[in-house]
Parts: structure tokens; C-alpha cells; sequence
């Protein structure tokens, strides 16, 4: 009896005095949106619009309530290159239209602006960084990266990718392909870069934006889908190549910059 008594301090004693539990949802969600400087005033005014206008929709709302726990954890940043993030919301729960509704008016009220550089990859390791260190426990932990262009700066993108998915992160794209492709830094078939380079998972998927009148409805499709974890129907599509060189953002600006 007297051993029992001993070995039940030393445990008492052992263990932690206080354990936070993480808050359970459905979802983690960080959304990491482009605004690298080959993105005008015009365009980003209307990007972040279109994430205001989506988080508030009817159809996105009800499926904030859509899984076991019925509510997701969202958090957004704007990213360029590597160390050019701005914070947009930090970490909340969404249970609703009224969290939705406070989500959309702080996006409103957030100054626009540029960022220089596109590094996708160091726009993944900080949203990892934030599905790794937050409060909350998640189903699911996703990444939505928005971008116009490919990886060129910071780390290679292909190891950041899988070095997320071995963490049973996923990451879906968003790749903006309305302006004709042109200059240093983009490439035609940015969709297929996605594709190849960024997004992982068993439910990962790209949804291309070629108008930008469709903006805020492919946000509002993007949010939904991945709320609820499905993946949009992918029309059959001519590739030029089997598989896109996932160095071809980091080659064409060794190209630019060599005399």
C-alpha cells in the first residue's frame, strides 16, 4: 500500500500541472494570397474583394457548419518573396454567417497593397509554420495558395511541397492566368505548373482563374470545396509536355538578371 501511495506522488508529480486541449475543427484553412508586383492596384482591389464577397456567401457559410464539429479555423496573409508576408486575419473560428460577416469587414478595411518578390515556397512554409504552432486540431489542415507566376526566389518549391504532404498537409492552387503571358517571370501553362509543382493531397486540386469576372465565384467554389474536402470535376486538357519543369520560375529569372 505504502509502494501504490509512492509511485501515485511521483506520477502526480511527473505530470504536466495544466494541459491546454486544442479546440477541435473540422478544418484548418490558411489562405495565401499573391500581391507580388506584376499584380496592378485593379487586380488586387478585386482579389481582395473577391475573398470578402465569398467568405460572406450564403452557400459558404452553410458549409462552415457542414462537418462533425461544424465550424473551421481560417486564417489569411498576403505573401511576395521570401520574408514578405502581411498578415490579413490572424487565426479564428467560423462557425457562421456573423463570424463570416466580422472575417469580410476586416478584409474591407485592410489597406491594398504590393509585395515584392514570388516565392511560393516561402509562402508554404509559413502557412506549415501556422497549421504546425496553432491552437486548434484539425480533420483537415489545408494550404490555398493564390499566385500569377511560378516560383522564382527562396527555396526550390518541390521539397517545401513535400515536406508538407509528409505532414499530412494538403495544398490547392489558384493560379490567375488572365493577363497574356508575357515578360520575365510568367509561363503559359501556369495551371499545369500548379498541378505538378505546388498542390498536394488526396483531395488537392486547381482551380485556374482565365477571367477575372469569375473571380469571386471560383473563390466561392474554392472555399466550399475545400470546407467540405471534395474536388471539382478537371475537363481533359492538351499538355504540351508530360510533366512542367518545377525549376521554370527560378530559370527564367537567372535568364533576366544574367547581362
Amino acid at each position: 500500500m505504502r509502494l501504490t501511495a509512492i509511485l501515485g506522488v511521483l506520477l502526480t508529480a511527473a505530470s504536466p500541472v495544466a494541459v491546454q486541449a486544442q479546440v477541435a475543427v473540422d478544418v484548418e484553412l490558411v489562405l495565401a494570397v499573391d500581391v507580388s508586383r506584376s499584380m496592378d492596384y485593379d487586380e488586387l482591389t478585386l482579389q481582395r474583394e473577391g475573398y470578402a464577397a465569398a467568405l460572406e456567401h450564403p452557400a459558404v457559410t452553410s458549409a462552415f457548419g457542414m462537418g462533425a464539429h461544424g465550424r473551421v479555423a481560417l486564417m489569411m496573409f498576403e505573401w511576395g518573396g521570401p520574408g514578405q508576408v502581411r498578415l490579413l486575419l490572424d487565426w479564428m473560428v467560423l462557425e457562421g454567417p456573423e463570424d463570416a460577416a466580422v472575417a469580410a469587414q476586416a478584409l474591407r478595411q485592410t489597406p491594398v497593397g504590393n509585395l515584392r518578390g514570388t516565392s511560393i515556397s516561402a509562402a508554404m512554409e509559413v502557412a506549415g509554420e501556422e497549421l504546425e504552432t496553432n491552437d486548434f486540431h484539425g480533420t483537415r489542415r489545408v494550404i490555398d495558395i493564390s499566385g500569377d507566376g511560378p516560383n522564382n526566389t527562396g527555396r526550390p518549391v518541390e521539397p517545401v511541397r513535400d515536406a508538407l504532404a509528409a505532414k499530412g498537409i494538403e495544398v490547392n492552387g489558384l493560379p490567375f492566368m488572365v493577363k497574356t503571358p508575357g515578360g520575365a517571370y510568367t509561363i503559359r501553362d501556369l495551371d499545369f505548373y500548379y498541378e505538378d509543382c505546388v498542390i498536394t493531397g488526396d483531395s488537392a486540386f486547381v482551380i485556374p482563374i482565365r477571367e477575372m469576372d469569375r473571380l469571386v465565384a471560383s473563390i466561392r467554389q474554392k472555399l466550399i470545396l475545400e470546407v467540405a474536402g471534395w474536388q471539382p470535376e478537371r475537363p481533359a486538357r492538351f499538355r504540351r509536355v508530360a510533366k512542367t519543369d518545377c525549376l521554370i520560375g527560378e530559370k527564367l529569372r537567372r535568364q533576366w538578371q544574367e547581362p
